[in-house]
């Protein structure tokens, strides 16, 4: 039996003037068409395969990959909509349909939507944007600190909603975050605090101490580059900060105490300069 929606690795049985057929165990015989072959591709080899429907709905395989495979939370393009639903360019010659009762608000073609690929009641592959259906109701073991893949699939009155590790929602608070984000969007974060009521804080940066510790070069790198000195103090907007060194007004700060206590840097009223000797 295959898995509908995902790659496989299949044994060829046969040449057929139009492709090869593969070993599609209880499914039956799969064909690979002609122009999705690879250039060895002889009965008893084996080959990695996508597994979809055809335009007829039966079970074909291609060489080919998708953007997203079914269990994924991906971010795909409306190429039509119709009366039923609306139809997304996954990547395949046969478009990703987006059933109108998975929708969740009025589609145009050519906006993008953030949507979980399933598998539906027939086995079809399907799109839906009702996402929370999808994701893990069990809480995450995770630690505060912790190093994170992140999806953006939302902006809320808060900031950005965030899948973590394709499982569990998370909120990036928008007064934390000093670069553009969109959506579907993938990026490395940290769990920045885990709530008792199960809700989960994130950060760009880590968060404390940890890390600070390369930021120190960093400054020192920059205050070579002009001169010993950057006006720099207290009022510097965090998104200049951000720009400059990549990281939060409140991290900066705690790499630039570690620089002081370490006498490289003296903080004066107009901004930072680096004492002679520092390297």
């Amino acid at each position: 039996m295959v898995e509908i929606g995902q790659v496989n690795k299949l044994k060829v049985l046969r040449h057929v003037e139009f492709g090869v057929f593969l070993d599609g165990g209880s499914d039956g015989e799969i064909l690979l068409p002609l122009r999705y072959m690879p250039d060895q591709c002889e009965p008893g080899d084996t080959v990695e395969v996508f597994i979809c429907f055809d335009s007829e709905d039966r079970l074909i395989a291609t060489t080919e990959m998708p953007f997203a495979k079914v269990g994924d939370f991906t971010h795909l393009k409306i190429k039509a909509i119709e009366r039923v639903g609306a139809f997304l360019d996954w990547g395949l010659p046969k478009d990703l349909f987006l059933p109108y009762s998975e929708q969740t608000r009025e589609l145009k073609v050519g906006q993008y939507v953030v949507v979980y690929i399933y598998l539906d009641k027939s086995d079809r592959i399907s799109a839906s944007m009702r996402l929370d259906r999808f994701v893990d109701k069990e809480p995450g073991k995770y630690t505060e600190g912790e190093a994170v893949d992140l999806f953006i699939a939302s902006k809320t009155d808060l900031g950005f909603k965030a899948l973590i590790n394709g499982k569990h929602w998370g909120i990036l608070y928008a007064n934390e975050v000093f670069e553009p984000l969109y959506h579907g969007q993938k990026i490395k974060g940290f769990i920045k605090k885990l709530r008792p009521d199960g809700k989960i804080d994130l950060s760009l940066q880590q968060t404390g101490h940890k890390g600070a510790e390369d930021i120190g070069p960093k400054i020192i790198e920059a205050l070579k580059n002009h001169g010993g000195f950057m006006p720099l103090t207290d009022k510097t907007d965090p998104e200049e900060i951000y720009k400059l060194f990549g990281v939060s007004k409140k991290k900066y700060k705690i790499a630039l105490g570690g620089l002081y206590k370490k006498r490289l840097i003296a903080i004066e009223d107009k901004g930072i300069r680096l004492l002679t000797g520092s390297k």
